[in-house]
Formats: C-alpha cells, structure tokens, sequence
C-alpha cells in the first residue's frame, strides 16, 4: 500500500525547492534559452509530490510497479531534469550544464527514449495529456489481469496551452467516461501564456468543465504546502474519478521584477533578473548549479526509501506469481510483449484465400494475431463496423471493467493516436486504432511523436484512396500515403492482398521501435499472380510478375489495390511483345533498408520504370527516374462510383498500359 514520506523540516523544505528553481535557471541561463517560468511556479507542489508522494526507483527506472509522471507542459523540462537529477536518475550534474546542447540528455523538451525517468516524450502541447490517460488506462487493463499485484497511479503537470488544446478536451472526456479514478493532473493554473495574460485569449470555467467531464476538481493554492499535501492526499484516496487540481501558481515565482510576467515564459530571466533573484532568496551569486549538502542528503534518503519499497514489491511480485501460477505465464508474455517466433507463417496461412477489400482480409488476419499476441488491444473512432477491427472473442473495455481488448476511443481521432502513444509507453500492451486514412491529419501529432519517442504503435487507416467512391473528394485520401511516408521512422504498409496483409501485420507486431501504419481498400482487389510468398513480401519490396525472353523493357513498381492495375497493364504490353516485370512494394520503407544486392535483384538498371499508385506522385519520382513515370492522383478526388473514377483518372490497366506504349514509340 502507499505510504508518503514525512515532511522535512520547513526551512529544508524551502531549501530544496530553492534548489530546484535555481538549477533551472542556472541551466537555462547557461544555454540562453529555455523557459524558467514554469519551473519557479512549480516548484513547490513539485518538489512535494516527487519527494513525499511519486512512487518511483531511480535505480530502475522501467520497474513495473511505479508511479508514472507526465509533465506535458514540456517547456518546463527543466522542472523535469532538475527533478531526475536530485531524486538520483542517471542524469548528471554535467547533464544538466549541457541543457539543450548538441548530444546531450536534457534537450529542450523531454524525450523519453533519450534521458532515463522521462515516461513520454512531450513539448506539443496536449499531446502528454493524451499520453497520461493512455497510460492510466494500460493501468487498469494490467490491474484487471492481474489484480492484486499492482498498485500504482499516473500524475502530471499539465498547462494552460495543454488546456487550450483541442486533444486534451477528447482525452479528458474519454477519461471521465472511463472513470480513470487512478489518474491526477495538476493544472498549473498561472493565468499566462507566451505571449502575454491568458484572459485575452481564454476565459471559460476550466473545473466546471471538467466537472461536466466527469473529473473530481480541487482548487488550490500552488505555492501553500498544507493545501498542497491535503489535495495530494485526496488525490491518492480517489478511486472512482479522474482528479484535476487546479493550482493557482505565480508564473516566475520569487523573481523580483519578472514575477507574474510573460516575459518569464519562454525566455531566460537575463543575468541581471537571476542576481536579483538568488539575492532576494539569499542563495549564493558565486554557487551556480549549486546543490546544497543537505538537499543532497533529503534526496539520497528519499532514494533508499523508495528503494526499500521496490524490493518489498518485489518480493510480493515473486509470492503473488507463485499463488497464480495460471497467470503467470501470461504476466511474463505482456511484461516483454512476446510474439511467436513463426508469426509470419502463422498469419500467411490464416490469410484468407479469397478476392476481397484488404480491411476484410487483414480483419481476418488481425483475429488470428490477437489470439498468437495478448499484448495486441486496441480500438477505432467509432468506425469499428468499417475498419473491421473490433476482436471478435473479447468484450469491450468499459468503466470498471477493463479485462477487454476492444477500446471503445469513440470520434476522438486527436486523443486515440495520443492514448495509443500513452499506453504503448506504459508496457505489457501492443496498441492499435482504427480510422479512414483521411483523418489520418487528426493523429499526425501523435504519430509523429510515436516515430520520435520510438513507440510500437500500430495505425490502421482504411478508405486509402479515391476509389473510396460517392463519399466524394471529403474522404478520397490523395496525399495522405506521401504525408505518413515523410515522418521519419514510419513504417507505411499498403498491402496488395491478403498475403501481404499479414506480412503487414506480422512486421508491425514484430518492430519494437516506431509506429506501423496499415494502409488498406475499401474496394475489393485483384488476385495475386501465383506464387506470392510472405517472407519475400515482409523484405517490402519484391518481384511479384516477372518478365520473359531478356532483361525487362518495362519495370512497373505498384502498391496496394494499384497492384492489381499493374499486373494487368503488364499482361496486355507483354500479349504485344514487350518484356514487362511488377514489383509489388508494400512498404517502401522496408525495402529501402534492404540490401543493396536484394534492391538491385528486385530492381535492376534496365528498362522504364512506371509508378502506379492512386495517390500524389511526388515521392516516386525517386524511384522511376528522370526518364520513368509517374501514375497516380495529383488532385483532389471526385464523388462517383469507384470504377468511374477509375476511368476518368486513367488508374486502369488499360489506360496504363497505354500511357506507356506512348512512351516506349517515342
């Protein structure tokens, strides 16, 4: 059970969290950039939280049983690091004088795969408030597995840009919803932004509406310890309710002239502003980075407390296994998100053998992969009927009773991708979400994080293209493929039929560090040429119709549905004697890290390469050629039935086949 430390005495008390502010500014001040507001106006319920309340080991910072902390107010980082450093993280002294600078560990906002104790990467402001209710929620479902063995919260720092964001207003609804009872935010309620006072831009009741959200609110004074420590208490006792403590906090807190100030948000306090301030706080102009012995020995001391509570649950860890040894096996298979070794193989076999649109084939698929992998849950924006994602064999996740692996995320596209993000950053699950690949712009944010945080994720987005059909250009995805390609990281897979579509999923299950997008038709697509091979298909770039009779005249390079126009393009030029191979690539991601040997098998020197994929043509350019061409949709779609637009736009075999027979008679 939780047990918060004593107090210290209060002069200490203002000592250490003296140590905090002046760390930050000393950082901040040293690389003429950063924002010190937030860290001087948070310093006090921070330094009570972590020091009294955080549940947390140091010495091991991915101990399953921890508190997680989010700060989305990311610009406060030095907050974070200063944090990190005193409580005993592997973040030293030296890390903290290289704020922001080149290869360091304290970059300007936190990164969670770069500096130890930083759950989630943050600084897009909203996005961490996501984050903190996916991890609440991967909470609950481990605590429905394995109930007993866990017992531990989420807490986080949120802003008033976090508050103003629109991603944070779906998160804190579905959280209500859910009735996330083990999650606590603290909503440093400053009343500034960047640019000046927070009343010229946002006037609403912030606790009301989160009352109506469902949250328990509590306001506070930020900088009263009592106050401080009473709402911490209630917090910790709240079981049926997300709780938001709205803490009236001063911007700058303890700057004389800077106080209260935008000035402070996002700009150092200036070497004249800090002498001023470590005077008016009697600290030392000589000491910069100064921690004194005693804040030192609070901290170490707090450190082997949370130490001995590590150990006292791993002991309880070792007994509870013992008496569940039914669960067990399961509890080792979420803690280290195991899949089987043969999963491609698996997979390929449950691949339907069939025509049909590649979100039936990989919704069949997908059941197969969730009976092989228990980490895989996960969920859609109310588009389950359509993106065919829902597990069949498993109940849906639901306030108070979170045994299920279906997420109910309703239409909240911005909050699902940073929910996911959360969840995935917690452990022992495998998230995925659903939606049209067009409302892929709505989780953009979240994605992109995921690639930089080094997240598994897995987006499945549906409706890829314009033969989406009488929905009308709304809905066509046309730039939505070449946007996700150009977010490092990403894994784009378009699978051409049912083969490939467990490839997909099979390297998404299997890749650990970033995000797998699945891209897949509404419309039904062609048969594959005989002899299509999974292994070949998971190296994402492969031949999928060779040519007869000599080198290839004509190399086409299709994806998705498109294959399918390809393959039959390529029939027609080869009936009139031309030497025509397809090179299926499901993930030009994939295939660009192939070997050199295995790209230049799949795609020799010879012949005009031809791109046929119903999206923008830019990113192929690269890969036909100067002299190549490039066969897609380079504006907007049209309402009509699929098949028209096909004609109209020329993405058939036949208008293919054309359009490169009046090359090659040049």
């Amino acid at each position: 059970m939780f047990e918060k430390a004593p107090a210290a005495p209060a002069d200490l008390t203002q000592k250490a969290i003296n140590t905090i502010k002046f760390l930050a500014i000393d950082a901040i001040e040293k690389s003429k950039s950063g924002h010190p507001g937030l860290p001087m106006g948070a310093a006090d319920y921070a330094f009570i939280l972590w020091s009294r309340y955080l549940k947390h080991d140091p010495s091991d910072p991915k101990w399953p049983d921890r508190d997680r902390f989010v700060l989305s107010a990311g610009h406060g980082s030095m907050l974070l690091y200063s944090l990190l450093h005193l409580a005993g993280y592997d973040l030293s002294i030296e890390d903290i004088k290289q704020f922001r600078q080149w290869g360091s560990k304290t970059p300007g906002h936190p990164e969670s795969h770069l500096t130890p104790g930083v759950e989630v990467t943050t600084g897009p402001l909203g996005q961490g408030f996501g984050n903190g209710v996916g991890m609440a929620l991967a909470a609950k479902m481990a605590e429905a597995r394995f109930p007993g063995l866990f017992n531990h919260r989420v807490w986080g720092i949120v802003s008033d840009g976090d508050m103003m964001e629109g991603v944070s207003h779906e998160a804190a609804s579905l959280a209500g919803h859910l009735k996330l009872g083990n999650l606590t935010y603290i909503y440093d309620d400053n009343k500034i932004t960047l640019d000046g006072s927070l009343d010229e831009s946002m006037s609403e009741d912030v606790g009301k509406r989160f009352e109506a959200y469902g949250w328990r609110i509590l306001h506070i004074d930020g900088h009263d310890h009592t106050q401080i420590e009473n709402a911490f208490d209630a917090a910790v006792n709240e079981t049926e309710r997300p709780f938001l403590i709205l803490a009236r906090t001063h911007i700058g807190n303890g700057a004389p002239h800077k106080h209260d100030t935008h000035k402070v948000h996002g700009e150092p306090l200036g070497p004249e502003e800090t002498k001023a301030t470590k005077e008016a706080n009697g600290w030392p102009l000589d000491k910069p980075f100064w921690v004194p012995d005693d804040v030192r020995a609070l901290w170490n001391a707090r450190k082997k407390q949370l130490a001995e509570t590590h150990a006292a649950w791993n002991q309880h860890q070792k007994q509870w296994l013992g008496a569940h040894a039914d669960q067990a096996a399961l509890y080792r298979t979420l803690t280290e998100r195991r899949i089987p070794q043969d999963l491609l193989q698996q997979l390929a076999s449950a691949a339907p053998a069939k025509t049909d649109a590649t979100r039936a084939l990989s919704g069949t698929i997908l059941q197969k992969a969730a009976a092989l992998v228990p980490s895989l849950v996960g969920g859609d924006a109310d588009l389950g009927g359509s993106t065919k994602t829902p597990i069949k064999d498993s109940p849906k996740v639901k306030a108070g009773d979170f045994i299920g692996r279906n997420l109910r995320f309703g239409i909240r596209e911005h909050a699902m991708g940073a929910i996911a993000n959360g969840m995935s950053g917690y452990g022992m699950f495998i998230p995925f979400t659903a939606t049209f690949l067009t409302f892929s712009d709505y989780m953009r944010p979240a994605i992109r994080l995921a690639a930089l945080s080094q997240l598994q994720v897995v987006h499945v987005f549906t409706h890829d293209s314009v033969f989406l059909g009488e929905d009308g250009p709304t809905h066509q995805a046309v730039e939505h493929v070449s946007a996700l390609r150009l977010i490092p990281n990403v894994h784009v897979w378009r699978p051409a039929d049912a083969v490939e579509s467990a490839a997909a999923w099979a390297a998404a299950l299997a890749r650990t560090d970033g995000p797998s997008e699945l891209i897949l038709s509404r419309q039904k697509v062609a048969d594959p040429p005989p002899g299509t091979r999974a292994d070949d298909a998971l190296r994402g770039g492969y031949v999928i119709l060779k040519e007869e009779g000599g080198a290839p005249e004509v190399i086409f390079l299709a994806t998705g549905s498109e294959v399918g126009i390809a393959v039959e393009a390529a029939h027609e030029l080869a009936a009139q004697g031309k030497r025509v191979r397809v090179v299926s690539i499901p993930c030009l991601e994939v295939f660009a890290a192939e070997d050199e040997a295995w790209r230049n098998q799949v795609l020799p020197a010879a012949g005009l390469r031809v791109s046929v994929e119903a999206g923008r043509t830019n990113l192929w350019r690269s890969w036909v050629g100067p002299e190549g061409i490039t066969i897609g949709v380079d504006t907007f779609g049209h309402s009509a039935p699929y098949e028209a637009i096909a004609e109209h736009l020329g993405l058939t075999g036949k208008a293919v086949a054309e359009r490169v027979r009046q090359r090659l008679s040049r």
